[in-house]
């Protein structure tokens, strides 16, 4: 197993490929039928926490499971990961990132579909296995990511007592308690119920309330586009936008479509073609969702500063 492998930097912002949303569903983790709940080394993160995670790796091994855990194979999955996971007794902690809340986590990995695993160790990411595996090919790939970590001198267990117990094993390190502003943790909770026009409201009431809220911009950008696309037929529209090129509407979804499934380039360009032959109405919509886009992607990302410029030059 390769011990680093060089990896993306760990910008927590982006979007990730959503045409999985049309699979066959089962209720939210904890619920009758759905994943289990997190409990024991598993916690559930969004990118507001997600650098506490990177930070735990350097005490001991983090495993990162990207999922939807809505998803029946993958809560499936996610379940049987869960419990190997647990079996350690303290020697990794499984954080589970889901992509229609935390996209940008997934992008951050450079990550397309899901699920996927992916380990981080000293704050460095150590790829495990694409796709859904089996129990007898997971814990020989822990087996050994112990033996790496182990060489790093990295040992640390999180004690399975009471909060705060040690067992005694390397740091005693303790399991991440996710906290939210209140706003954005109701807009998660809103989001985990598929109810993402209130999802809209609570990240936009945090914006009104602070409007250097850079978190909740970026939240309420991606909640935007995961309700427009989540209903989507994929054929459909691109049938639509190739028939006619001047259906604004048509043009929009392709983009979006785009945009959710790592097809940065394409998404923005569509748009950014669009805006010199359009005025009034659709000139403003254009213009607002790329800049939806741009908070989306964040202003890191290489490819926003020459498409802010791009658009700049398409408007004036």
């Amino acid at each position: 197993m390769s011990q680093h492998v060089p990896g993306p930097d760990f910008n927590v912002r982006g979007a990730v490929d959503l045409s999985s949303f049309g699979r066959p569903t089962v209720p939210p983790p904890g619920a009758p039928g759905g994943a289990p709940a997190a409990a024991g080394f598993v916690i559930d993160v969004t990118a507001e926490l997600f650098s506490q995670v990177v930070e735990q790796s350097k005490q001991l091994p983090v495993i990162v499971l990207l999922w939807i855990p809505t998803d029946k194979a993958i809560a499936e999955y996610a379940g049987r990961l869960g419990a190997i996971v647990n079996s350690y007794d303290g020697q990794f902690l499984l954080a589970r990132v889901d992509v229609s809340v935390s996209p940008e986590i997934a992008q951050a990995f450079q990550v397309q579909d899901v699920p996927a695993a992916i380990a981080v160790v000293g704050g460095q990411p150590v790829p495990l296995f694409p796709g859904i595996v089996t129990d007898a090919e997971i814990r020989p790939m822990l087996d050994e990511l112990l033996k790496a970590a182990g060489q790093q001198g990295i040992t640390g267990r999180i004690g399975s007592g009471e909060p705060g117990e040690d067992q005694g094993h390397g740091t005693g390190a303790e399991p991440i308690e996710p906290e939210l502003p209140p706003l954005h943790q109701a807009a998660y909770e809103a989001i985990e119920a598929n109810d993402y026009a209130a999802a809209i409201t609570f990240y936009t009431k945090a914006l009104t309330e602070d409007p250097r809220d850079a978190q909740a911009a970026a939240g309420l950008a991606n909640v935007k586009l995961l309700s427009r696309v989540v209903a989507m037929d994929l054929a459909e529209v691109r049938a639509r936008a190739a028939n006619d090129p001047a259906d604004l509407n048509a043009q929009l979804d392709v983009a979006d479509l785009d945009l959710s499934g790592g097809k940065v380039e394409d998404a923005l360009g569509r748009l950014i073609e669009l805006v010199p032959g359009s005025d009034g109405a659709e000139r403003e919509a254009l213009r607002v969702r790329l800049v939806e886009y741009f908070e989306i992607l964040g202003s890191d990302d290489p490819r926003v500063g020459p498409a802010r410029r791009a658009l700049a030059n398409a408007l004036y």
